[in-house]
Protein backbone atom coordinates (compact mmCIF):
# COMPACT_ATOMS: atom_id res chain seq x y z
CA UNK A 1 0.00 0.00 0.00
CA UNK A 2 2.73 2.06 0.82
CA UNK A 3 4.21 1.99 -2.95
CA UNK A 4 0.92 2.66 -4.36
CA UNK A 5 0.42 5.50 -2.28
CA UNK A 6 3.89 6.87 -3.24
CA UNK A 7 3.59 6.24 -6.62
CA UNK A 8 -0.15 8.30 -6.76
CA UNK A 9 1.97 11.12 -4.64
CA UNK A 10 4.57 10.91 -7.43
CA UNK A 11 2.26 10.72 -10.05
CA UNK A 12 0.22 13.85 -8.57
CA UNK A 13 3.15 15.83 -8.35
CA UNK A 14 4.31 15.18 -11.89
CA UNK A 15 0.81 16.34 -13.00
CA UNK A 16 1.01 19.37 -10.55
CA UNK A 17 4.33 20.09 -12.32
CA UNK A 18 2.43 20.55 -15.45
CA UNK A 19 -0.57 22.05 -14.38
CA UNK A 20 -2.87 18.95 -14.45
CA UNK A 21 -5.34 19.39 -11.79
CA UNK A 22 -5.17 15.85 -9.44
CA UNK A 23 -7.59 17.24 -6.96
CA UNK A 24 -11.21 15.96 -7.03
CA UNK A 25 -12.54 19.36 -5.18
CA UNK A 26 -11.98 21.50 -7.60
CA UNK A 27 -13.60 20.91 -11.60
CA UNK A 28 -11.43 23.88 -13.07
CA UNK A 29 -8.10 23.75 -14.80
CA UNK A 30 -5.25 25.64 -13.10
CA UNK A 31 -4.04 26.32 -16.44
CA UNK A 32 -5.92 27.47 -19.97
CA UNK A 33 -4.29 27.44 -23.00
CA UNK A 34 -5.05 30.97 -25.18
CA UNK A 35 -5.18 30.93 -28.73
CA UNK A 36 -3.24 33.58 -29.73
CA UNK A 37 -3.65 32.84 -33.34
CA UNK A 38 -7.43 32.81 -33.06
CA UNK A 39 -7.62 35.87 -31.45
CA UNK A 40 -5.30 38.11 -33.74
CA UNK A 41 -7.08 36.82 -36.74
CA UNK A 42 -11.05 38.06 -35.15
CA UNK A 43 -8.85 41.39 -34.65
CA UNK A 44 -8.10 41.18 -38.60
CA UNK A 45 -11.22 40.64 -38.81
CA UNK A 46 -13.55 43.69 -37.03
CA UNK A 47 -11.35 45.82 -38.87
CA UNK A 48 -12.30 44.75 -42.38
CA UNK A 49 -15.90 45.81 -43.40
CA UNK A 50 -18.42 44.52 -40.92
CA UNK A 51 -20.79 41.46 -42.16
CA UNK A 52 -24.09 41.17 -40.58
CA UNK A 53 -24.46 39.63 -37.45
CA UNK A 54 -25.21 35.70 -37.47
CA UNK A 55 -27.61 34.84 -34.63
CA UNK A 56 -25.80 31.18 -33.66
CA UNK A 57 -27.27 31.18 -29.55
CA UNK A 58 -28.11 29.00 -27.63
CA UNK A 59 -30.97 30.61 -25.44
CA UNK A 60 -31.74 28.87 -22.31
CA UNK A 61 -35.16 27.07 -21.84
CA UNK A 62 -37.97 29.01 -22.39
CA UNK A 63 -40.77 29.02 -20.40
CA UNK A 64 -44.61 29.93 -21.40
CA UNK A 65 -44.17 33.51 -20.62
CA UNK A 66 -40.71 34.22 -21.39
CA UNK A 67 -39.84 37.03 -24.04
CA UNK A 68 -36.59 37.48 -25.77
CA UNK A 69 -34.65 40.60 -27.68
CA UNK A 70 -31.98 40.15 -29.96
CA UNK A 71 -28.62 41.23 -27.89
CA UNK A 72 -25.20 42.49 -30.29
CA UNK A 73 -22.31 43.56 -29.54
CA UNK A 74 -21.70 47.22 -30.91
CA UNK A 75 -19.10 46.57 -33.42
CA UNK A 76 -22.27 44.50 -35.56
CA UNK A 77 -24.40 47.98 -35.51
CA UNK A 78 -25.09 49.24 -38.69
CA UNK A 79 -23.63 52.57 -37.91
CA UNK A 80 -20.34 51.16 -37.04
CA UNK A 81 -17.28 53.07 -38.05
CA UNK A 82 -14.95 50.29 -39.23
CA UNK A 83 -11.25 51.08 -38.50
CA UNK A 84 -7.83 49.36 -40.12
CA UNK A 85 -6.15 50.07 -36.45
CA UNK A 86 -7.17 47.76 -33.75
CA UNK A 87 -5.06 49.65 -31.00
CA UNK A 88 -7.45 52.86 -31.70
CA UNK A 89 -10.67 50.73 -31.91
CA UNK A 90 -8.68 49.19 -28.39
CA UNK A 91 -8.33 53.10 -26.76
CA UNK A 92 -11.56 54.50 -27.71
CA UNK A 93 -13.81 50.89 -25.70
CA UNK A 94 -10.92 51.73 -22.75
CA UNK A 95 -11.90 55.35 -23.31
CA UNK A 96 -15.95 55.12 -23.49
CA UNK A 97 -14.99 52.64 -20.44
CA UNK A 98 -13.10 55.26 -18.19
CA UNK A 99 -15.88 57.39 -18.99
CA UNK A 100 -18.82 54.66 -17.72
CA UNK A 101 -16.61 53.95 -14.87
CA UNK A 102 -16.80 58.07 -13.34
CA UNK A 103 -20.45 58.11 -14.53
CA UNK A 104 -21.08 55.00 -11.75
CA UNK A 105 -19.27 56.36 -9.00
CA UNK A 106 -21.06 59.95 -9.70
CA UNK A 107 -23.92 58.06 -9.83
CA UNK A 108 -23.73 56.26 -6.40
CA UNK A 109 -22.63 59.77 -4.82
CA UNK A 110 -25.58 61.50 -6.50
CA UNK A 111 -29.13 60.66 -6.60
CA UNK A 112 -29.89 62.93 -10.06
CA UNK A 113 -27.17 61.22 -12.00
CA UNK A 114 -27.60 58.24 -14.39
CA UNK A 115 -25.68 55.30 -14.70
CA UNK A 116 -24.63 54.79 -18.25
CA UNK A 117 -21.98 57.60 -18.83
CA UNK A 118 -21.63 59.58 -22.35
CA UNK A 119 -20.46 57.09 -25.53
CA UNK A 120 -20.62 54.27 -23.24
CA UNK A 121 -22.45 51.00 -23.87
CA UNK A 122 -20.82 47.74 -25.74
CA UNK A 123 -24.19 45.71 -26.25
CA UNK A 124 -27.32 46.43 -27.76
CA UNK A 125 -30.73 44.89 -27.99
CA UNK A 126 -32.61 45.38 -30.85
CA UNK A 127 -36.43 46.40 -29.24
CA UNK A 128 -40.05 47.03 -30.87
CA UNK A 129 -41.77 50.43 -29.79
CA UNK A 130 -45.11 51.78 -29.90
CA UNK A 131 -47.64 49.92 -32.45
CA UNK A 132 -46.89 49.64 -34.84
CA UNK A 133 -43.58 48.64 -33.91
CA UNK A 134 -40.38 50.88 -34.85
CA UNK A 135 -37.59 48.26 -34.45
CA UNK A 136 -33.92 50.06 -32.48
CA UNK A 137 -31.54 49.47 -31.21
CA UNK A 138 -30.74 50.26 -27.69
CA UNK A 139 -27.58 50.28 -25.24
CA UNK A 140 -28.62 47.77 -22.37
CA UNK A 141 -27.35 48.69 -18.67
CA UNK A 142 -27.90 46.85 -15.93
CA UNK A 143 -26.85 49.88 -14.19
CA UNK A 144 -29.67 52.14 -15.21
CA UNK A 145 -33.41 52.13 -14.27
CA UNK A 146 -34.73 54.50 -16.58
CA UNK A 147 -35.56 53.22 -20.43
CA UNK A 148 -35.29 56.08 -22.58
CA UNK A 149 -35.15 57.22 -26.63
CA UNK A 150 -34.74 59.86 -28.85
CA UNK A 151 -38.13 61.34 -30.29
CA UNK A 152 -39.30 63.57 -32.89
CA UNK A 153 -39.21 66.86 -32.99
CA UNK A 154 -35.74 66.80 -31.69
CA UNK A 155 -34.39 70.02 -30.70
CA UNK A 156 -31.11 68.41 -30.13
CA UNK A 157 -30.16 64.81 -31.29
CA UNK A 158 -27.23 62.83 -31.89
CA UNK A 159 -26.53 60.81 -34.83
CA UNK A 160 -28.24 56.91 -34.18
CA UNK A 161 -28.13 53.87 -36.78
CA UNK A 162 -31.85 54.05 -36.64
CA UNK A 163 -34.64 56.40 -37.81
CA UNK A 164 -35.56 58.54 -34.71
CA UNK A 165 -38.83 57.43 -33.13
CA UNK A 166 -42.05 59.48 -33.77
CA UNK A 167 -44.36 59.23 -31.25
CA UNK A 168 -47.55 60.26 -33.66
CA UNK A 169 -46.86 57.79 -35.53
CA UNK A 170 -47.35 55.32 -32.32
CA UNK A 171 -51.21 54.17 -31.25
CA UNK A 172 -49.94 53.43 -27.64
CA UNK A 173 -48.32 56.23 -27.27
CA UNK A 174 -49.81 57.97 -24.08
CA UNK A 175 -47.87 60.89 -21.89
CA UNK A 176 -47.77 60.20 -18.40
CA UNK A 177 -49.05 63.40 -16.01
CA UNK A 178 -47.35 64.83 -13.02
CA UNK A 179 -49.61 63.14 -10.37
CA UNK A 180 -49.03 59.46 -12.07
CA UNK A 181 -47.58 57.30 -9.70
CA UNK A 182 -44.22 56.93 -12.68
CA UNK A 183 -43.72 60.35 -12.38
CA UNK A 184 -43.21 60.72 -8.91
CA UNK A 185 -40.83 58.32 -8.41
CA UNK A 186 -38.53 59.73 -10.99
CA UNK A 187 -35.12 61.09 -9.02
CA UNK A 188 -35.78 64.42 -11.60
CA UNK A 189 -39.21 65.80 -13.01
CA UNK A 190 -40.67 68.85 -13.75
CA UNK A 191 -44.74 69.48 -15.13
CA UNK A 192 -45.44 71.47 -18.00
CA UNK A 193 -49.39 72.06 -18.23
CA UNK A 194 -50.02 69.03 -16.07
CA UNK A 195 -47.60 66.89 -18.36
CA UNK A 196 -44.58 64.92 -16.45
CA UNK A 197 -41.04 65.73 -18.11
CA UNK A 198 -38.15 63.86 -16.69
CA UNK A 199 -34.56 64.80 -16.88
CA UNK A 200 -30.89 62.43 -16.43
CA UNK A 201 -27.95 64.25 -16.20
CA UNK A 202 -24.63 62.35 -16.90
CA UNK A 203 -21.22 61.87 -14.86
CA UNK A 204 -19.72 63.20 -18.04
CA UNK A 205 -22.07 66.52 -18.46
CA UNK A 206 -24.16 64.52 -21.16
CA UNK A 207 -28.09 64.77 -21.04
CA UNK A 208 -31.49 64.07 -21.55
CA UNK A 209 -34.66 65.33 -21.40
CA UNK A 210 -38.03 65.46 -22.64
CA UNK A 211 -41.74 63.52 -22.51
CA UNK A 212 -42.58 61.00 -19.59
CA UNK A 213 -44.80 58.49 -21.28
CA UNK A 214 -45.97 55.08 -21.57
CA UNK A 215 -46.03 52.73 -25.04
CA UNK A 216 -46.12 49.22 -26.01
CA UNK A 217 -42.67 47.62 -26.25
CA UNK A 218 -42.20 44.60 -28.46
CA UNK A 219 -40.03 41.45 -27.85
CA UNK A 220 -38.83 40.36 -31.09
CA UNK A 221 -41.74 37.70 -32.40
CA UNK A 222 -42.35 36.44 -28.46
CA UNK A 223 -44.63 38.81 -26.97
CA UNK A 224 -45.16 42.51 -26.69
CA UNK A 225 -45.95 44.71 -23.43
CA UNK A 226 -47.91 47.42 -22.85
CA UNK A 227 -48.00 51.08 -20.72
CA UNK A 228 -44.30 50.70 -19.94
CA UNK A 229 -43.52 54.19 -18.69
CA UNK A 230 -40.21 55.07 -20.79
CA UNK A 231 -38.57 58.90 -21.41
CA UNK A 232 -39.19 60.35 -25.00
CA UNK A 233 -36.38 62.61 -25.55
CA UNK A 234 -36.64 65.70 -27.38
CA UNK A 235 -33.25 67.29 -26.24
CA UNK A 236 -30.24 64.61 -25.77
CA UNK A 237 -26.95 65.80 -25.53
CA UNK A 238 -23.65 63.60 -25.81
CA UNK A 239 -22.63 60.41 -28.24
CA UNK A 240 -24.28 57.23 -27.61
CA UNK A 241 -22.59 55.98 -29.69
CA UNK A 242 -25.90 55.32 -32.60
CA UNK A 243 -28.48 53.75 -30.01
CA UNK A 244 -31.46 55.25 -30.07
CA UNK A 245 -31.73 55.20 -26.40
CA UNK A 246 -31.31 52.87 -23.57
CA UNK A 247 -32.27 50.01 -21.59
CA UNK A 248 -32.51 50.26 -18.39
CA UNK A 249 -32.22 46.83 -16.40
CA UNK A 250 -31.18 47.92 -12.94
CA UNK A 251 -33.07 46.97 -10.06
CA UNK A 252 -35.36 50.42 -9.09
CA UNK A 253 -39.11 50.30 -9.99
CA UNK A 254 -39.01 51.84 -13.29
CA UNK A 255 -36.29 49.47 -14.53
CA UNK A 256 -37.59 47.54 -17.35
CA UNK A 257 -37.69 44.21 -15.38
CA UNK A 258 -39.71 45.94 -12.35
CA UNK A 259 -42.21 46.96 -14.67
CA UNK A 260 -43.22 43.90 -16.75
CA UNK A 261 -42.90 42.32 -13.19
CA UNK A 262 -40.26 39.71 -14.51
CA UNK A 263 -39.22 36.92 -12.01
CA UNK A 264 -36.15 36.84 -13.81
CA UNK A 265 -33.98 37.93 -17.15
CA UNK A 266 -30.72 36.98 -18.28
CA UNK A 267 -28.69 37.46 -20.95
CA UNK A 268 -25.26 36.15 -22.78
CA UNK A 269 -22.78 38.51 -24.29
CA UNK A 270 -20.86 37.24 -27.57
CA UNK A 271 -16.99 38.05 -27.86
CA UNK A 272 -17.31 41.77 -28.33
CA UNK A 273 -15.28 40.88 -31.71
CA UNK A 274 -17.86 38.92 -33.28
CA UNK A 275 -20.67 39.65 -35.44
CA UNK A 276 -23.02 37.00 -33.75
CA UNK A 277 -25.60 38.07 -31.59
CA UNK A 278 -27.34 36.02 -28.71
CA UNK A 279 -30.48 36.88 -26.77
CA UNK A 280 -31.72 39.07 -24.02
CA UNK A 281 -34.50 37.01 -22.59
CA UNK A 282 -37.49 37.77 -19.64
CA UNK A 283 -38.87 34.50 -17.49
CA UNK A 284 -36.68 32.15 -18.99
CA UNK A 285 -35.48 29.00 -16.87
CA UNK A 286 -31.90 29.29 -16.06
CA UNK A 287 -29.74 26.30 -17.44
CA UNK A 288 -28.86 23.71 -15.03
CA UNK A 289 -25.47 23.45 -14.93
CA UNK A 290 -25.36 27.20 -13.11
CA UNK A 291 -23.07 28.63 -11.08
CA UNK A 292 -25.57 30.47 -8.06
CA UNK A 293 -24.47 33.24 -5.95
CA UNK A 294 -26.55 35.67 -3.91
CA UNK A 295 -28.02 38.95 -5.11
CA UNK A 296 -28.00 41.30 -1.79
CA UNK A 297 -29.20 44.11 -1.34
CA UNK A 298 -27.86 47.71 -0.83
CA UNK A 299 -29.78 50.26 1.54
CA UNK A 300 -27.97 52.98 -0.14
CA UNK A 301 -29.59 51.90 -3.64
CA UNK A 302 -31.97 49.62 -5.72
CA UNK A 303 -30.73 50.58 -9.17
CA UNK A 304 -27.34 48.59 -9.01
CA UNK A 305 -27.09 43.98 -8.69
CA UNK A 306 -24.54 43.67 -5.78
CA UNK A 307 -23.19 39.73 -5.71
CA UNK A 308 -21.95 37.79 -2.85
CA UNK A 309 -18.04 37.36 -3.73
CA UNK A 310 -15.64 36.41 -0.87
CA UNK A 311 -12.26 35.58 -2.76
CA UNK A 312 -10.28 35.18 -5.91
CA UNK A 313 -8.11 32.21 -7.05
CA UNK A 314 -5.35 32.63 -9.87
CA UNK A 315 -3.61 29.54 -11.53
CA UNK A 316 -5.72 27.31 -8.40
CA UNK A 317 -4.12 29.36 -5.63
CA UNK A 318 -6.45 31.14 -3.04
CA UNK A 319 -4.51 34.89 -3.44
CA UNK A 320 -4.42 35.89 0.02
CA UNK A 321 -6.51 38.77 1.21
CA UNK A 322 -9.36 39.46 3.93
CA UNK A 323 -12.89 38.39 2.13
CA UNK A 324 -13.72 41.99 4.02
CA UNK A 325 -12.38 43.97 1.13
CA UNK A 326 -15.05 42.30 -1.39
CA UNK A 327 -17.95 42.71 1.41
CA UNK A 328 -19.77 45.71 1.60
CA UNK A 329 -20.08 48.23 4.40
CA UNK A 330 -22.93 49.10 6.88
CA UNK A 331 -23.40 52.55 4.90
CA UNK A 332 -23.42 50.69 1.65
CA UNK A 333 -20.29 51.60 0.51
CA UNK A 334 -17.92 48.72 -1.22
CA UNK A 335 -19.32 45.77 -2.64
CA UNK A 336 -19.27 44.06 -5.87
CA UNK A 337 -21.25 44.59 -8.50
CA UNK A 338 -22.20 42.45 -11.69
CA UNK A 339 -22.71 45.62 -14.45
CA UNK A 340 -23.06 45.12 -17.93
CA UNK A 341 -22.34 48.48 -19.02
CA UNK A 342 -18.85 48.05 -17.60
CA UNK A 343 -16.13 47.06 -20.15
CA UNK A 344 -13.29 45.79 -17.35
CA UNK A 345 -13.48 44.37 -14.36
CA UNK A 346 -12.27 46.17 -11.69
CA UNK A 347 -11.31 45.24 -8.23
CA UNK A 348 -10.63 47.52 -5.21
CA UNK A 349 -6.91 48.54 -5.68
CA UNK A 350 -5.71 46.46 -2.67
CA UNK A 351 -7.52 43.27 -3.67
CA UNK A 352 -6.11 43.87 -7.43
CA UNK A 353 -2.42 44.04 -6.71
CA UNK A 354 -2.54 41.47 -5.06
CA UNK A 355 -4.12 39.48 -8.13
CA UNK A 356 -2.35 41.06 -10.49
CA UNK A 357 1.04 40.13 -8.70
CA UNK A 358 -0.18 36.36 -8.29
CA UNK A 359 -0.82 36.53 -12.57
CA UNK A 360 2.53 37.59 -13.29
CA UNK A 361 4.72 35.28 -10.84
CA UNK A 362 2.28 32.55 -12.72
CA UNK A 363 3.22 33.60 -16.02
CA UNK A 364 7.12 34.55 -15.89
CA UNK A 365 7.90 32.29 -18.76
CA UNK A 366 5.80 34.66 -20.92
CA UNK A 367 7.62 37.91 -23.11
CA UNK A 368 6.46 40.89 -21.20
CA UNK A 369 5.60 44.11 -22.99
CA UNK A 370 4.97 47.49 -21.84
CA UNK A 371 1.48 48.81 -19.97
CA UNK A 372 -1.19 49.79 -22.05
CA UNK A 373 -3.95 52.61 -21.24
CA UNK A 374 -5.38 51.14 -17.92
CA UNK A 375 -3.77 48.21 -17.88
CA UNK A 376 -0.52 47.51 -16.11
CA UNK A 377 0.68 43.80 -16.97
CA UNK A 378 0.57 42.64 -20.61
CA UNK A 379 2.57 40.43 -22.65
CA UNK A 380 4.05 40.15 -26.55
CA UNK A 381 2.66 37.34 -27.98
CA UNK A 382 3.44 37.98 -31.33
CA UNK A 383 5.88 34.97 -31.70
CA UNK A 384 3.29 32.66 -30.25
CA UNK A 385 0.40 30.08 -31.64
CA UNK A 386 -0.60 29.29 -27.94
CA UNK A 387 0.11 31.01 -24.26
CA UNK A 388 -0.08 28.97 -21.35
CA UNK A 389 -2.19 31.29 -18.70
CA UNK A 390 -3.09 30.69 -15.16
CA UNK A 391 -6.85 30.28 -15.09
CA UNK A 392 -8.59 33.08 -12.93
CA UNK A 393 -11.55 32.01 -11.11
CA UNK A 394 -13.78 34.26 -8.76
CA UNK A 395 -15.43 32.42 -5.61
CA UNK A 396 -19.03 33.06 -4.07
CA UNK A 397 -20.88 31.94 -0.64
CA UNK A 398 -20.46 28.03 -0.23
CA UNK A 399 -17.29 27.50 -2.39
CA UNK A 400 -19.02 27.95 -5.49
CA UNK A 401 -16.65 29.31 -8.30
CA UNK A 402 -16.69 30.62 -12.02
CA UNK A 403 -13.39 30.24 -13.59
CA UNK A 404 -13.20 32.31 -16.49
CA UNK A 405 -11.85 31.11 -20.02
CA UNK A 406 -8.35 32.49 -21.17
CA UNK A 407 -9.77 34.69 -23.70
CA UNK A 408 -11.84 36.24 -20.95
CA UNK A 409 -8.72 37.48 -18.86
CA UNK A 410 -6.10 38.46 -21.12
CA UNK A 411 -7.15 40.22 -24.37
CA UNK A 412 -5.17 41.52 -27.06
CA UNK A 413 -5.29 45.83 -27.63
CA UNK A 414 -3.50 46.36 -30.77
CA UNK A 415 -3.75 43.17 -32.90
CA UNK A 416 0.56 42.86 -33.52
CA UNK A 417 0.41 40.45 -30.74
CA UNK A 418 0.19 42.32 -27.39
CA UNK A 419 -2.08 40.95 -24.97
CA UNK A 420 -3.01 42.99 -21.29
CA UNK A 421 -4.97 41.38 -18.69
CA UNK A 422 -7.87 42.86 -18.92
CA UNK A 423 -8.57 43.59 -15.20
CA UNK A 424 -7.86 47.30 -13.21
CA UNK A 425 -7.77 48.76 -9.50
CA UNK A 426 -10.72 51.14 -8.10
CA UNK A 427 -11.72 52.19 -5.35
CA UNK A 428 -13.56 50.62 -2.39
CA UNK A 429 -16.15 49.64 -5.43
CA UNK A 430 -15.42 46.67 -7.27
CA UNK A 431 -17.22 45.56 -10.88
CA UNK A 432 -17.35 42.29 -12.53
CA UNK A 433 -17.43 44.17 -16.38
CA UNK A 434 -18.81 42.24 -19.24
CA UNK A 435 -15.32 41.08 -20.63
CA UNK A 436 -15.27 38.65 -17.89
CA UNK A 437 -18.88 37.95 -18.78
CA UNK A 438 -18.97 37.25 -22.41
CA UNK A 439 -19.41 33.38 -23.32
CA UNK A 440 -21.38 33.19 -20.69
CA UNK A 441 -25.42 33.44 -19.82
CA UNK A 442 -26.11 35.49 -16.73
CA UNK A 443 -29.63 35.01 -15.41
CA UNK A 444 -30.47 37.40 -13.14
CA UNK A 445 -33.05 35.61 -10.53
CA UNK A 446 -35.47 38.50 -9.41
CA UNK A 447 -37.96 36.09 -7.69
CA UNK A 448 -35.18 34.25 -5.15
CA UNK A 449 -32.33 37.12 -5.25
CA UNK A 450 -29.63 35.30 -6.77
CA UNK A 451 -27.37 35.52 -9.59
CA UNK A 452 -26.41 32.42 -11.63
CA UNK A 453 -23.31 32.26 -14.23
CA UNK A 454 -23.77 29.24 -17.26
CA UNK A 455 -20.44 29.60 -19.29
CA UNK A 456 -20.93 28.00 -22.90
CA UNK A 457 -25.03 28.94 -23.47
CA UNK A 458 -24.49 31.94 -25.89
Amino acid sequence: MGLVKSCITFTCLILSLLSINCSSSSPHKHFEILDVSASLEQTRQITSPNSAPTTNHQPPPPSSNSLSFPLIPRSSLPSAATTTNYSALTLSRLARDQAHHQSLLARLESPVTSGLSQNSGEYFARVGIGRPAAHLYMTIDTGSDITWLQCRPCLFCYPQSDPVFNPRASSTYKDLTCLSPQCVSLRASTCLAGGCLYQLLYGDGSITTGDFATETISFGTSGSVDNVAIGCGHGNIGLFSGAAGIMGLGGGNLSLPSQIKATSFSYCLVDRDSNSSSTLDFNSTRPADSVVAPLLHNPSTNVYRYVGMTGIRVGGEAVNFPASLLEMGSDGSGGVIVDSGTTVTRLRREVYGLVRDAFRNKTKGLPAAGGYSLFDTCYDLSSLKEARMPTVAFEFGGGKTVALPARNTVIPVDGGGKFCLALAGSGRLSIIGNVQQQGMRVTYDLANNFIAFSPNKC
